[in-house]
């Protein structure tokens, strides 16, 4: 019988359904889209090219990893590292005495800019030539000296460039003439100069360190064989075992050879699973929050139907089992067809992530079944599961009472649901006043949960609210006549219905307002810094990969200079609670006592004048500093951007960080831990009555520098910034379409089930432009409560929020709430214009013997 009257349900009345299904569609888009980046996030790999000959190779992690107990399991938190990580070059020549191997090249790059007749280059020691293969051999010439080079043949040519020819290099060890003695062919190498090992290791900036080591087999060793001997040789395979800090010695083979060659792949893969785990998993509670949300709304509206049931002798088993037939039914289909919505989204995202250069653009799309089936089941649950709570009061009702309470709305809601409502409420306020006292980072992890916990207290209180609204708006709306009148009346009596439209209202209030006010006020406050702090008078970047080593020597020399700063920008990695975090800083080139005339942050305690006396020193920000609970004369553990950890004393603690540099480092500290050993930018200020436009000219004469002003040190701005922001701005996108598409089925749904209640009104003699006019008055009163419950929800969430992240009030562009709270109330007036519209076309006897 129960599935009978399912299918008949679903076979005769579709509309009724046409809603829920909407929203299980869509609940089901999100969920895939995130499930399949996480998916994407813990398979991601990439094909060996240059290693594709090599079946072992022997590198540092690029992961700083630290382990704790807990209970009686040892979790593993690791970061990746902003630079890349590399191994001791010693430790080739220790793999190469071992009995299986034929040969053991150590192997390192190191960027070479455009000068002269030489195109950009990528420089290498010559025992890396023959790595890529058979084909990588000398054929013309013979092996570089100690000023000499060897280039690749296709370069050569191309820029007419012959054995004996002689060339001006810059590297990050320093600018040198070399003669060129030789050519060679090289297969997956690029242009490339190779430089006789010692100097190759002079002149790549990190002597004694190299980035890989190929380990080629003898004959008759197997790949296994071979990888067992180097793993014993090397103590194991430290990267997957325990201690803080990279540079833990990784043997790999098979795939895993291709994350050597591309060392940002772990942090595109730690960025595509915090994308679609974290965020993931507040977008699947929202999916599921919306698709419970409009299943009890829909299970709700056939409350006469339930109580007639009832009249005619079916049992409460009987009604749960036909709405759990009807879930069964609806659900899976329209998850299903949610999948290719979904797998598009995911798509667009990633393909948006390798625009901007987050993740390598030989990663791919990772589209497996997994994700598909747990929107399916997350959406058929969810709707089995709202739809017997909705249900559960009318089928045990009996008969006479239930068609009684389907007529007229319930007083007021339950006791259990209030109780639940105020206890979400008070752990939402828990959760703000906690996030308080937290630094940035943290803070900012608890703004979605923050938002989730009243967002399910609005859910559960909406009939409160929605009463309070009418309370509050009621004497206003009977200011606007008859319609106005009506449209108070109307809320008040059917507060519920009223809850149902403000909630998703509040949900695209909340959510947007909260990413998209971190984001706006995380720029705000990093522009204010870089107006306030940075006082150069020209800033002097690169227009290759870097400046050359000397850059800043050679600018203080300039006629008209007072003060020339070299930035190097890198990163650090520090201990966050029982979490990994990373931060971007400076290291600081010169006499750290003239930092202040081109930068001022804003010293809170210390100086910066002490900044290099001694080699370990560091200067935080304020922020950081937090993070820590350092003061100055603390040390404090860091990781440099290479993994290395180190304990430097802290000699400054300065507000503007976010923007310019969470710390400050002496260049010497971190030059031999990044990718390439290059000043950033050149921070200069001019002497008193210097000709600025002379002093610029003078600067633009520098070797690939380019001369602008204070405004472009952001040119170079922290890209994980870049990214975080724009993920931000995204998630509002995916997570607000979502919330106002639900939010318009919503109100279309509680619109067309006033039938009746139209063809009454209409009978008793209102005209049509009344029963207009009451609708937008009342969806007016809808968008206004959602806005300004929604935006209370996203101010106590950000107050602390922006505290921690910003160390500022919250920033509230004019352009972003305007339209946002321009949005909601065109929204809720299209969605209740549209079908009202479409029921008074239908003659008032018509509407009223429609089938409910």
């Amino acid at each position: 019988m129960t599935n009978g009257l399912a299918r008949s349900s679903v076979r005769f009345r579709p509309a009724s359904f046409a809603g829920t299904l909407v929203a299980l569609l869509l609940g089901a888009a999100v969920v895939v889209a995130c499930g399949v980046l996480l998916q994407t996030g813990l398979t991601a790999s990439l094909k060996p090219a240059r290693y594709a000959d090599t079946p072992v190779v022997v590198a540092a992690d690029q992961a700083v990893k630290i382990q704790r107990k807990v209970g009686t399991d040892t979790e593993t938190t690791e970061e990746a590292t902003p630079e890349r990580a590399r191994t001791d070059a010693a430790l080739a020549g220790r793999l190469a005495a071992l009995p299986g191997v034929a040969a053991a090249r150590p192997d390192t790059a190191f960027p070479l800019p455009a000068s002269g007749r030489a195109p950009a280059l990528t420089g290498r020691g010559f025992a890396a030539l023959g790595i890529a293969g058979p084909g990588d051999t000398l054929v013309e010439g013979r092996a570089p000296g100690a000023n000499e080079v060897v280039l690749d043949a296709d370069t050569a040519r191309a820029a007419h460039i012959a054995p004996g020819a002689n060339l001006t290099l810059t590297a990050p060890g320093g600018t040198a003439d070399y003669r060129v003695s030789g050519l060679a062919a090289a297969q997956q190498a690029g242009p490339t100069a190779w430089f006789a090992d010692a100097t190759a290791d002079r002149l790549s900036g990190h002597p004694g360190r190299i980035d890989a080591i190929a380990v080629q087999p003898r004959a008759g060793v197997t790949t296994a064989a071979l990888a067992a001997q180097v793993r014993q040789a090397v103590g194991g395979d430290a990267g997957a075992g325990a201690g803080a800090g990279a540079g833990a010695v990784k043997v790999l083979t098979g795939d895993d050879r291709g994350a050597v060659e591309h060392p940002d792949l772990g942090g595109a893969r730690t960025l595509l699973m915090a994308l679609g785990g974290s965020f993931g998993g507040y977008a699947t509670m929202t999916a599921v929050f919306v698709v419970m949300s409009t299943v009890a709304l829909a299970t709700g509206q056939r409350a006469r139907e339930f109580a007639l049931l009832r009249a005619i002798g079916a049992t409460p088993r009987q009604i749960r089992r036909t709405i759990a037939a009807e879930a069964m039914l609806v659900a899976p289909l329209a998850a299903a067809l949610g999948i290719l919505p979904g797998i598009a989204l995911a798509r667009w995202w990633f393909d948006q992530l390798v625009e901007r250069g987050a993740v390598p653009a030989d990663v791919r799309l990772d589209v497996g079944p997994l994700p598909m089936l747990a929107a399916v089941l997350a959406c058929t649950l969810a709707a089995l599961t709202a739809g017997f709570l909705a249900a559960r009061r009318p089928s045990r009702m009996r008969a006479a009472q239930a068609l009684g309470e389907a007529a007229v709305e319930a007083p007021r809601p339950g006791a259990v649901r209030t109780v639940l409502g105020l206890v979400f409420a008070a752990g939402g306020i828990a959760a703000a006043a906690i996030a308080t006292s937290l630094d940035g980072a943290k803070a900012a992890q608890t703004a979605l949960g923050v938002v989730m916990c009243f967002m399910m207290a609005v859910a559960l209180l909406g009939p409160w609210l929605a009463r309070v609204a009418a309370a509050v708006l009621g004497a206003p709306l009977r200011a606007g006549g008859a319609p106005g009148s009506l449209a108070a009346d109307n809320t008040r009596a059917n507060a519920r219905r009223l809850a149902s439209a403000i909630t998703p209202i509040v949900l695209v209030t909340a959510f947007c307002g909260t990413l998209l006010i971190i984001q706006s006020t995380v720029r705000h406050t990093s522009g204010e810094n870089v107006r306030a702090g940075v006082t150069a008078d020209h800033v002097v970047g690169a227009t290759g990969p870097g400046l050359p080593a000397g850059t800043a020597e050679r600018a203080g020399r300039v006629p008209g200079v007072d003060t020339a700063v070299g930035v190097l920008r890198t990163g650090v990695v520090y201990r966050n609670g029982d979490q990994l975090s990373s931060a971007p800083v400076l290291g600081v080139d010169g006499d750290p006592a003239r930092l202040p005339k081109v930068l001022d942050l804003g010293v809170r305690s210390g100086a910066l004048a002490d900044l290099g006396r001694a080699p370990d020193t560091v200067a935080l920000s304020s922020t950081l500093a937090e993070a820590f609970g350092a003061e100055v004369g603390d040390r404090v553990p860091l990781w440099l951007g290479d993994g290395t950890a180190v304990r430097p004393a802290v000699v400054a603690v300065y507000d503007r960080g976010l923007g310019v540099g969470q710390a400050l480092l002496p260049r010497a500290a971190v030059a031999a831990h990044v990718t390439a050993g290059y000043d950033s930018q050149v921070l200069v200020a001019d002497a008193p009555g210097a000709d600025r436009a002379a002093v610029a000219a003078g600067l633009g004469g520098l070797a690939g520098a380019a001369v602008t002003d204070r405004a472009g040190f952001v040119a170079q701005s922290d890209k994980a910034m870049e990214v975080n922001g724009w993920a931000n701005t995204v998630m509002a996108a995916v997570l607000g379409g979502f919330a106002a598409v639900s939010a318009a089925n919503t109100l279309v749904m509680t619109v067309l089930d006033r039938r009746r209640e139209v063809a009454l009104l209409r009978l008793a003699g209102t005209t049509r432009r009344q029963v207009r006019g009451m609708m937008r008055w009342e969806a007016l009163l809808v968008a206004s409560t959602g806005l300004a419950v929604g935006a209370v929800i996203a101010a106590v969430t950000l107050v602390p929020v922006a505290r921690g992240v910003a160390n500022s009030a919250p920033y509230v562009p004019p352009m972003l709430a305007l339209p946002l709270a321009a949005g909601a109330v065109l929204l809720c007036l299209a969605a209740t214009g549209v079908p009202v519209r479409a029921l008074l076309r239908t003659r008032p006897a018509g509407l009223g013997a429609a089938r409910q």
